[in-house]
């Protein structure tokens, strides 16, 4: 296939808002990165698409938008196509020079052992509004065949981390609501979820405060790690099953580990320090122990976070993406523009490495508005 160019638009379970980012490439290789972008959601959109979160965990079948969630989908689908028509005047794209728009859409719901995963976002409405191709609805052929339907983005990392000047084996990790990673050492990429990534610091810190997330750290800076509570959350079954694995953002819910009654500061400290345990406990798991790891999502902003991953991922080099030249806010973004060239094509976007696919499969679907 010949290079394109392709916009990817990611609004990830952090539910911080809408990324979008622009890349060149051929659906094997990363030719150029072109700019970015960013639309925050404001704290009432962040409490509807959490309440169609809520109402996402009841689903039984995956089309299905009872209550809020047609209003979620409405809106998550209205966002995302505004987000794309203000980058585009704002970097000057002419819409002829666009292959295709890669639409994540909003997941609500991730069951892949009853072989569920829901996604809200009308792929089919995103492209006549922008008279775009669209590719969406990336996990679905995945888990129809058996697979996890996640970590979805490997093939991109892989491809980003293919030629880093690092030690290998390289470890992507993507530190997001949940946190993921893959593995990179030259064959097919290694993926899973490692656990909890921001989610429940930032449910914590809403709880707590009021505020949306732990900024920068700072609450858990100053905290004290219950570390027996860590090791105790660590025995669940899940962080002893093998690659590939994927979770429910609400997988480790409060309800579901127990939570003591923290105070702020001890409450920050012990869950960044869940995260960083948990993606520590991947170590043994993965075909070689990683060289390096590079972090990338919201949790690379996290200063204390990266910290404690620093500690418990010893003697392995820890830095951000940025710290490597690429893109902490824009990295998935940019992925799903890579899959949707990917899928255009028809080329494999999961494997049985990354999701437990039994074959390489391809994903999506592609709508060419009219």
């Amino acid at each position: 296939m010949a290079v394109v160019r392709a916009i990817g638009l990611m609004s990830g379970t952090s539910l911080d808002g809408v990324d979008v980012a622009l890349i060149e490439t051929d659906g094997e290789r990363i030719a150029g990165f072109g700019p970015t972008g960013y639309r925050p959601y404001t704290e009432d959109e962040r409490a509807l698409l959490r309440r169609a979160l809520a109402e996402g965990a009841a689903l039984t079948e995956r089309n299905s938008r009872p209550g809020v969630l047609a209003e979620a989908e409405a809106f998550v689908t209205r966002v995302h196509a505004e987000t794309v028509e203000t980058f585009l005047k704002a970097e000057r794209i002419e819409r002829a020079n666009v292959a295709v728009v890669g639409f994540h859409g909003q997941t609500v719901l991730h069951k892949p052992a009853a072989r569920l995963t829901v996604q809200i976002g009308d792929g089919v409405a995103l492209a006549q509004r922008l008279r775009l191709p669209v590719a969406y609805d990336f996990r679905a052929a995945d888990i129809a065949a058996g697979g996890q339907g996640a970590p979805i983005v490997p093939v991109f990392h892989q491809a980003i981390a293919r030629g880093l000047d690092r030690p290998h084996p390289i470890a992507v990790l993507n530190v997001g609501g949940v946190a993921n990673v893959t593995y990179v050492d030259g064959g097919m990429p290694v993926a899973c979820d490692t656990g909890p990534g921001n989610a429940l610091i930032d449910d914590f810190m809403r709880a707590r405060t009021g505020a949306p997330l732990d900024r920068d750290g700072d609450q858990a800076a100053k905290g004290k790690v219950d570390e027996a509570f860590v090791a105790r959350v660590l025995e669940h079954a899940f962080f002893t099953q093998p690659c590939p694995k994927s979770l429910d953002r609400n997988a480790f819910a409060f309800a579901n580990i127990g939570l003591p009654d923290f105070s702020v500061v001890d409450g920050a400290a012990t869950l960044s320090a869940l995260t960083a345990a948990s993606v520590a406990r991947i170590v043994p798991l993965l075909p070689k122990p990683p060289r390096a790891w590079i972090v990338a999502g919201g949790g690379a902003h996290n200063p204390t976070l990266v910290r404690m991953l620093k500690q418990r991922l010893a003697p392995a080099s820890v830095e951000t993406a940025d710290a490597v030249g690429w893109s902490i806010e824009a990295l998935e973004a940019q992925a799903f523009a890579y899959l949707a060239v990917r899928t255009m094509a028809n080329m494999p976007i999961t494997f049985p490495t990354t999701t437990g696919v039994a074959r390489p499969t391809s994903g999506g679907r592609v709508v060419i508005p009219r």
